[in-house]
């Protein structure tokens, strides 16, 4: 490792970690300011969380990962941490994926079957247990906040304009959609639950198998959300026979949730996460420079009218309709914004 001082502020904090000498090497990146390292030795390896404090605090990754732990899911156990430096050291899950695992030919129905199973798992809990104490509401602001990332990024960079009596009437109509999201059971929410940030453990068996690895951001909402995050993926296409084949899996473990409320929840809030998802990835490439994510908008979009076509979005797919005509949802180019 060489001499600049974040470097030094690294080898300070492995050194104090009980980790004095060991290897550092790139791990991955993802779509927010931290990176991740890994950090080798005799003994074996760990996983080292470099998150900016001022932008990425790692005190939320932290706190969730010993409460699922605590409830025999399987998220990295803590080794050390240092808040104010934003330095998180966890043990090393390894590399397996579910992204991975899959392009190199694995089951793909086993693993989402895994991935839902352990969804159930977690649902299954009382609230009291599964949701810590204090934790953050996905408040209707908090989703309407969300579903502004396509005005405010998306639009800017295709080219168009909505007035401040159009921004009102997106707000409304998403209040009332929200509204209707919310009659299935509350949870915790992990909120990025995908093949991307699920890992198959070997040498465990159940729900222990399924590594979760993204969770910072969780929150207490709808059940619905992190099913839909599965098998709605802005990354990935999921067959329409696998995502039916997965929802009648979840909703045999569940038989006092209302299918037809829990299918009404499900295209809310996967219509609310596409809208995000669009403007955060065109955030990403205008912004931060990763323009990778673009190659995703047009599956996002996909994804998005198909949800919209439920019944209980009407009023969202005609302002849609309005304001983003079929014409206008292009994928936006790299160039910096003005």
């Amino acid at each position: 490792m060489t001499g600049s001082g974040r470097e030094r502020e690294i080898e300070r904090f492995l050194a104090g970690a009980g980790w004095r000498g060991a290897t550092v090497a790139p791990l991955a990146a993802d779509a927010s300011f931290r990176r991740y390292l890994r950090v080798g030795r005799d003994a074996g390896t760990a996983v080292l969380m470099d998150a900016p404090p001022e932008r990425e605090p790692i005190a939320p990754y932290a706190a969730i990962a010993r409460h699922l732990r605590a409830r025999g899911f399987a998220a990295p156990r803590i080794v050390a941490a240092n808040e104010a430096a934003g330095l998180l050291l966890m043990e090393d899950l390894g590399d397996d994926t579910f992204t991975r695992l899959l392009a190199g030919g694995a089951d793909e129905a086993a693993l989402y079957e895994l991935a839902v199973d352990t969804l159930v798992a977690l649902h299954r809990l009382d609230p009291e247990a599964a949701i810590p104490p204090g934790l953050a509401r996905y408040s209707d602001d908090l989703l309407l906040g969300e579903a502004h990332h396509l005005l405010d990024w998306y639009l800017p960079a295709v080219g168009v304009t909505v007035g401040p009596a159009q921004r009102t009437a997106y707000g409304e109509r998403w209040r009332a959609a929200f509204a209707e999201a919310r009659h299935v059971p509350e949870t915790l929410v992990l909120r990025d639950f995908h093949v991307d940030n699920l890992m198959r453990l070997d040498g465990r068996d159940g729900v222990a198998a399924c590594g979760l690895v993204d969770f910072q951001d969780a929150v207490a909402g709808p059940a619905s959300y992190d099913f839909v995050s599965l098998v709605q993926d802005a990354r990935r296409d999921v067959t329409p026979a696998l995502a039916r084949a997965l929802r009648d899996r979840y909703l045999a473990a569940f038989p006092g949730i209302d299918r037809d409320a829990f299918d009404r929840s499900c295209a809310i809030l996967g219509a609310q996460r596409h809208c995000k998802v669009i403007g955060i990835f065109t955030r990403l490439s205008r912004r931060d420079g990763k323009h990778l994510y673009l190659g995703h908008v047009a599956r996002v979009w996909r994804l998005l009218e198909a949800a919209l076509a439920h019944p209980a979005l009407d009023a969202m797919r005609g302002w849609l309709d309005e304001a983003i005509p079929a014409r206008a949802r292009a994928v936006p180019g790299p160039e910096a914004a003005a």
